[in-house]
């Protein structure tokens, strides 16, 4: 992996802010004239944003996205957004900032929907994470044919479990240029969503009792997957816990499946610290220090012992989707998982910094207008 150390993080923190204030100030001159002619006080931005649809291809699957890129003469940068586990679709407010923040700073978005939901084809329930990180390295093949992107600077961005893909698809494949990998678990799904499962009870007022019973439950189910017990005994314990209030709180099905064919027994016997060798490219780790979903301090004792040099940040009182003012028990409450969307200042700056310091963010110059 080539590692990339922070010591001008101060400069290149200074540039960014600069390079993001130009790129997203207002003024006389314009790429795109047009304002509202309904409000007299409207003026012309300096960066004007499209969007348009496209769809790509991944074997017999087709998948579909928006594209969102700024008006400009010069190749752009691009950016591929991998889903966390939760957020299947491309309209969340989740991804806002980065159709907002990056077409300004000359990086293109590309966010779609993962296989299997919204307009996009193919099954989720028969993929596994290499399918899923295929999808995205012919996400990024797609924008590489365009000629308003430029090949050389194409990367992905993912949270949570889209982190993890995008750390894939990069140990898979040359085409990634670079990874930020935001709340991804660098530990096995299993341990990650135990640790979910324990929090989630715990900011939900659930007794001891409770969490011990489904503490029980998990580890009996994962030690069938794991082929250490047996189905018949994972089963009673989901019997009996999936009449209690608290089972919806923890994404589990009512019914074990044949680990001959679970995609959940796939996914445990993923641990994505292993990838992280065959990982070529610049890559960045961003967690949030008040993360109830991911064990963050492990996923970077972790990776810290294992790349030492690797850009790895951790945001104070930041949350699982870097929000700095929302109550554990709103973060986790699956109802309105869908309302997340990122909040920490500090969150925007280390991005705008460490694409600077990449050369991948490029604001676009003002076209002057002739008078």
């Amino acid at each position: 992996m080539k590692q990339h150390h922070p010591e001008s993080a101060t400069r290149a923190m200074a540039a960014a802010m600069y390079l993001l204030g130009l790129a997203l100030s207002a003024g006389s001159y314009a790429q795109d004239a047009t304002s509202d002619p309904a409000v007299p006080w409207s003026a012309p931005a300096t960066v004007s944003v499209v969007e348009e649809e496209k769809t790509f291809e991944n074997g017999p699957t087709k998948l579909s996205g928006t594209l969102y890129l700024a008006r400009s003469r010069k190749p752009q940068s691009a950016i591929v957004v991998t889903h966390a586990a939760a957020f299947p679709l491309r309209d969340l407010p989740l991804y806002q900032h980065l159709k907002e923040m990056l077409p300004a700073l000359g990086i293109a978005v590309f966010i779609y929907d993962r296989r299997g939901s919204g307009k996009s084809g193919g099954d989720l329930q028969t993929s596994d994470y290499t399918l899923l990180a295929d999808d995205a390295i012919a996400a990024i093949r797609m924008l590489k044919s365009d000629a308003r992107i430029d090949p050389r600077r194409v990367g992905i961005w993912g949270l949570s479990q889209g982190g993890w893909l995008a750390l894939l698809a990069a140990s898979r494949s040359p085409e990634p240029a670079f990874i930020i990998a935001a709340s991804a678990p660098l530990v096995s799904p299993d341990v990650q969503m135990m640790f979910r499962s324990i929090n989630v009870m715990r900011v939900n007022g659930y007794p001891q009792a409770d969490i011990d019973q489904m503490i029980a439950t998990r580890k009996a189910v994962d030690d069938y997957m794991r082929g250490s017990g047996d189905r018949a005994t994972a089963q009673r314990l989901v019997d009996a816990a999936k009449i209690k209030p608290w089972f919806k709180l923890l994404y589990m099905g009512q019914t074990v499946t044949d680990r001959a064919v679970s995609r959940w027994r796939k996914e445990i016997e993923f641990d994505p610290l292993r990838t992280m060798a065959d990982v070529k490219v610049p890559a960045l780790v961003i967690y949030g220090a008040a993360d109830p979903v991911v064990p963050v301090a492990v996923s970077v004792e972790r990776l810290r012992a294992e790349y030492p040099k690797l850009d790895v940040v951790v945001i104070a009182g930041a949350d699982h989707s870097m929000q700095v003012s929302v109550p554990p028990q709103v973060q986790m409450d699956p109802e309105r998982i869908s309302e997340q969307a990122p909040q920490a200042v500090e969150y925007f700056a280390i991005l705008a910094s460490w694409l600077t310091r990449q050369a991948i963010a490029t604001p676009l110059q003002p076209q002057l207008t002739s008078h």
